[in-house]
C-alpha cells in the first residue's frame, strides 16, 4: 500500500456503566491517518454510556472531518459505551467507503450480555443492530504490511492451510463494503510492524480517551466534584 494512504480511525471513551440521569457523556473521536503514521486529521463528537446514538456521533465525526480521500474507516469495535451498538451498514452508507471494525479479543458473542442487562425494546433494538452486523473474520498478521491470514482462511486450491496457519488470530476484523481477504491487508497495511493496535484506531483511542479527560476535568470543575469511576473504553467485541 502506497505511504501516503489514508484511513480513518474511530474510537470511543467512556466510563462505565452508567445508570445516571441524564446520562453520561462517551467521547467519540476519529483520526486521519496515513500508511506511513502521519496523522492528518481529527474530529470529535459524543455520545450517551448506555445509549443508543454511537452510531449518529461515529457518521457526525466523519462528515465534521470532510476526507473523502481516506479510503477506509476503521471503527474499535462495535458495542462502546456500555452497548451503545453501532449499525456498521448505516456507516458504510452515511461514510461511503468500506467499513472494518476491529476487535482484539475472542468473544462468544453479546447477545447474552445484551439480555442481562436490556428487556424490552431496548434488547429488540440492540439485538436487531447486532445480528445484522457482518461475522468477525479473524487476521493473524505477520510484520511485513502484506496481510497475514486467519485460521479459517482457504488457500487458492480450496484446502485449508497448513499447520503455521492455525496459530491464534491477532485480532479480529467485521468488513462492510470488502471481502475478508481485502479487510485482512487493509488492516495489516496499517498495522506497523505487525503488531499492536492498526495505526488509526491506535491514535482515536488516544484522542478519545484525552479528549474525555479534558471533558472530565471541565465537568468537575463547574460542579466540584472528583469522577467516580474509572475508565473504561466500554466493550472491543
Amino acid at each position: 500500500m502506497n505511504p501516503g494512504t489514508r484511513a480513518l480511525g474511530v474510537a470511543v471513551s467512556a466510563d462505565g456503566r452508567s445508570d445516571e440521569y441524564p446520562p453520561a457523556r462517551a467521547t467519540v473521536a476519529a483520526a486521519v491517518v496515513r500508511a506511513d503514521r502521519v496523522v492528518d486529521g481529527l474530529s470529535f463528537s459524543t455520545c450517551t454510556v448506555g445509549g443508543s446514538d454511537a452510531t449518529a456521533a461515529v457518521v457526525d465525526c466523519v462528515d465534521r472531518l470532510g476526507r473523502p480521500d481516506a479510503r477506509h474507516l476503521l471503527l474499535a469495535g462495535v458495542a462502546p459505551a456500555w452497548f451503545n451498538l453501532i449499525d456498521l451498514r448505516r456507516v458504510h452508507e452515511a461514510a461511503d467507503r468500506p467499513v472494518l471494525a476491529v476487535s482484539f479479543e475472542a468473544s462468544a458473542g453479546l447477545g447474552p450480555h445484551l439480555r442481562e442487562h436490556f428487556s424490552g425494546g431496548a434488547l429488540d433494538r440492540r439485538l436487531a443492530v447486532y445480528e445484522s452486523l457482518p461475522d468477525r473474520e479473524p487476521v493473524s498478521l505477520d510484520g511485513d504490511g502484506s496481510g497475514g491470514v486467519g485460521g479459517d482462511e482457504v488457500d487458492s486450491d480450496g484446502s485449508g492451510g497448513g499447520p503455521e496457519d492455525e496459530r491464534e488470530p491477532d485480532l479480529w476484523v467485521r468488513p462492510v463494503g470488502v471481502d475478508a481477504a481485502a479487510a485482512r491487508r487493509i488492516v495489516a497495511a496499517h498495522t506497523p510492524d505487525g503488531q499492536g493496535r492498526p495505526e488509526p484506531l491506535r491514535v482515536a483511542r488516544l484522542a478519545a480517551r484525552a479528549g474525555r479527560s479534558y471533558a472530565d476535568r471541565r465537568t468537575d470543575a463547574s460542579s466540584n466534584t472528583a469522577p467516580e469511576s474509572a475508565p473504561n473504553d466500554g466493550r472491543d467485541e
